[in-house]
C-alpha cells in the first residue's frame, strides 16, 4: 500500500499508531514483552489493511496529525 495521508505513507502512520497503543497498554509491563511485539505486529498489520480505518484514528486522541511534526 503505497498511500499517503497528510505527507506520510499509511505504511508509517499504522506503525506509529501500533507504536503508540501498545506503549499505552495497561499490560505493557517487563514481563510481558512478547506480548507487547505481538500485540504492536497485530495492530500494524491491520491498519496496513485498512487504510481508511487507520486514517480515521489521525487526529483523534490515539494519534495527532502533527505526530511526524519536529519538535
Amino acid at each position: 500500500m503505497k498511500s499517503k495521508y497528510l505527507g506520510y505513507s499509511i505504511n508509517q502512520w499504522a506503525k506509529a499508531i501500533a507504536l503508540r497503543l501498545s506503549d499505552e497498554w495497561d499490560g505493557n509491563k517487563k514481563e510481558n514483552e512478547e506480548d507487547i511485539l505481538i500485540l504492536r505486529k497485530v495492530l500494524e498489520n491491520s491498519l496496513k489493511k485498512n487504510p481508511e480505518g487507520c486514517k480515521m484514528l489521525i487526529g483523534t486522541t490515539v494519534i495527532e496529525e502533527r505526530y511526524f511534526n519536529k519538535i
